[in-house]
């Protein structure tokens, strides 16, 4: 009796631990969500909320103002009131408000440009030596933006770090194989760090180092 309970005491914590293996495993990379096309560095600059626009209408003093892009998205512009102008590039915001005032003032001649990029922000939060929101004036991966967090603390997670993105009603998880960008010594890889898994951030993503 005294050999099968404990026959019974290790065939239990063995299936206990095989268990807990199992429910603590990563998934495998297949599973994963990995970055899509749409991750990647943006070849152009997309006008967003809080950014700050010179809009300028030849010969019309009156058109021609310095405007702030709204929490909504929207620029107010006179004869136009409310013009949606997030979600728009310079030249496409141009275009548009050239087409929206042709009743008013044909063949206008229209300029946009940005004087002030403020609507590119990421957190960081977790394992890093400077947690925080920053605000970007150009394009970023994530590496970049985890060097300026200064960097992962001693107790950082290296294979759990995700990035969390918005997309509509959901949040994304995205993870980042930080450990398969830097090599054991601390050293970026050069090879890698413009590759793909080394994507780009977006306004709103949130970076989580666990």
């Amino acid at each position: 009796m005294r050999h099968s309970s404990l026959f019974m005491s290790r065939r239990v914590s063995a299936v206990i631990a095989l268990v807990a293996a199992v429910l603590l495993a990563k998934p495998p990379a297949a599973a994963q969500p990995a970055p899509s096309q749409a991750d990647r560095c943006p070849a152009k600059y997309v006008i967003g909320p809080e950014d700050v626009l010179d809009v300028a209408v030849w010969n019309n003093a009156e058109m021609t103002r310095t405007v702030p892009v709204r929490p909504d998205g929207k620029i107010s512009v006179p004869l136009l009131n409310d013009v949606q102008a997030a979600g728009f590039t310079p030249m496409e915001l141009r275009d548009h408000l050239i087409d929206a005032l042709t009743e008013y003032i044909p063949a206008a001649t229209v300029s946009v440009l940005v004087r002030e990029i403020h609507s590119v922000k990421v957190t960081v939060i977790g394992q890093v030596k400077t947690p925080g929101r920053y605000e970007l004036k150009d394009r970023a991966t994530v590496l970049d933006i985890l060097a300026m967090a200064g960097g992962l603390t001693e107790y950082a997670a290296r294979g759990r770090i995700v990035v969390l993105r918005n997309e509509g009603p959901t949040t994304r998880q995205i993870p980042f194989p930080y450990d398969r960008l830097v090599s054991k010594g601390g050293s970026k890889k050069r090879s890698e760090i413009g590759g793909p898994e080394n994507f780009c951030v977006q306004p709103g993503d949130v970076i989580l180092v666990p």
